[in-house]
């Protein structure tokens, strides 16, 4: 766990995306941030660094105009609990900043932040620290969910194999996080290149109380006019020189698949003379040249524009949040082939790019909406009228969509032991979101799941309710250890065998 001057410090994966094709401007739009340090690490070595990095991001994220909310070394439950309160601070239109500083592991090509009660792991125990951590991949899309409009991933949580211990073999790893690859609108940062670690420190003289990429990005991230990719390349070239300085190969990595620059703060420095920019804690470049990016392959059977839905049940009824490719200034829609069009109304959000109040991207629709095509149409901001557009709206195939997303982020709440008047795992999670699954299996201190979990049948009128004397709980001998969940969804798929242990 040691360099040649100290541990290693967090591999530091900064991930930036928006939920549409375009870098959206946020001037006046909601700003929140989660930071988190873990250094007390009880069952794998302990960190002295981890959360000093977490408290600098945090104060510059304050500077920045972020609500910051501050977590310091989570267990598990505490992880989860600091992520619900930070989904109720991400409303549609945020800007989303989490910030994670501690260990972090991959396994199978998935990064897992490591909470401070993780358990030791041996060899062939994969699954052990996959339930018991945090997976990267469930905050992005946690975040996504909650509909930010613009997030900032940043995971300082790239050491040497955590697990590693003499005369044992260790669970299957090596230092570093594993590549992402980013969708279209997403920006990726790595403080070391894949599977390199990153430096804690450059010397025993080195007093600073940051890691030496950490110290690095807080200070270039807070200076004003730069963008995202300015900040990536001035990182990049600061770090792989102090690092060669004593003999380390540390080579910070970016991924760019913004359309559009983004400036965290300030107006862009390099912005044409005259130009007119929106100034303040987030803004957006003008896009380059349509000629200097490459273009997807059109789909014949796509319109050109089409925006995107995505639908969310809940107790009332559906909402529809729409995605558009280009700025809108009003936005409305119609159920069926005929009748009015209805306008969603507006947020009370300024959007730099039309300098006007932002339309509203969301509607909803009754509990018992039927099948139907939803059409949608709106006005750019050159003022011309696009569309209609139509929208297949299928009740059932949108609750089954939502529901296993909702179960894919949360797989860590499936299974819940509990004692009273004996051992009793409870599965209300999974009757909650019954309406996504086909069946569900268990196995009872086996990693393979033989067991059928009877479960109650989707109602659609309201699929999150728990039927009156539905059974939630199975009481379990005293001695069983684990117990392993498969679940089969709808269309046949299946989910990884998850292992939930007392």
């Amino acid at each position: 766990m040691h360099a040649v001057f100290g541990k290693f410090a967090g591999c530091v994966l900064a991930t930036l995306f928006a939920t549409v094709a375009a870098a959206w401007p946020a001037q006046a739009q909601k700003r929140a941030a989660l930071v988190i340090g873990n250094d007390a690490y009880q069952n794998v070595p302990p960190l002295r660094k981890a959360a000093n990095d977490a408290r600098t991001m945090g104060d510059t994220l304050k500077k920045l105009g972020f609500g910051v909310l501050y977590g310091e070394n989570l267990t598990r439950r505490d992880m989860a609990d600091k992520l619900i309160t930070f989904d109720r601070m991400v409303e549609p239109g945020t800007v989303a900043f989490f910030f994670f500083a501690g260990h972090g592991f991959e396994v199978k090509g998935e990064n897992y932040l490591l909470p401070v009660d993780v358990p030791p792991a041996r060899e062939g125990q994969e699954e052990l620290v996959r339930d018991s951590a945090v997976a990267a991949q469930r905050i992005i899309d946690r975040l996504q969910a909650r509909g930010a409009r613009t997030a900032i991933l940043i995971l300082d949580a790239c050491r040497d194999n955590p697990f590693e211990r003499k005369g044992t073999r260790a669970v299957a790893g090596v230092g570093g996080l594993a590549a992402m690859t980013p969708p279209e609108g997403v920006f990726v940062v790595f403080s070391a290149g894949a599977k390199q670690t990153a430096l804690d420190r450059l010397s025993d003289a080195d007093a600073n109380p940051n890691s030496v990429f950490t110290r690095t990005f807080a200070k270039e991230l807070a200076t004003p006019g730069l963008t995202l990719v300015q900040i990536a390349k001035r990182v990049q070239s600061n770090v792989k020189n102090l690092a060669t300085s004593v003999n380390h190969y540390q080579t910070p990595a970016y991924y760019d698949q913004i359309v559009g620059d983004v400036v965290l703060i300030g107006t862009p420095a390099d912005a044409p003379a005259g130009a007119s920019l929106p100034i303040g804690p987030v803004a957006a470049l003008p896009s380059a040249p349509l000629a200097a990016r490459p273009q997807p392959t059109p789909n014949p059977s796509e319109p050109t524009n089409a925006p995107i839905a995505n639908f969310s049940r809940h107790n009332s009824g559906w909402t529809v949040s729409l995605s558009f490719a280009e700025p809108t200034t009003v936005i409305s829609y119609r159920l069926g082939d005929a009748g009015n069009f209805r306008e969603t109304g507006f947020l009370d959000v300024l959007d730099a790019q039309t300098r006007k109040r932002m339309a509203n991207p969301s509607f909803s629709l009754d509990a018992d909406q039927g099948p139907t095509t939803i059409y949608v149409r709106y006005v750019d901001r050159r003022g011309e009228e696009v569309g209609p557009f139509p929208i297949n709206f299928d009740p059932m195939g949108a609750l089954v969509r939502d529901q296993r997303k909702i179960l894919e982020m949360t797989a860590s709440s499936w299974l819940s032991f509990r004692e009273f008047n004996g051992l009793l795992v409870y599965y209300t999670h999974l009757v909650s979101n019954r309406c996504a699954i086909r069946e569900a299996r268990i196995g009872l201190d086996s990693s393979l799941p033989d067991r059928v979990l009877k479960l109650p049948p989707c109602d659609l009128r309201d699929p999150s309710a728990i039927p009156a004397g539905a059974q939630l709980y199975l009481k379990l001998a005293p001695t069983t250890r684990s117990i392993s969940v498969e679940l089969t969804f709808r269309d046949g798929s299946q989910s990884e065998i998850k292992t939930f242990r007392r």
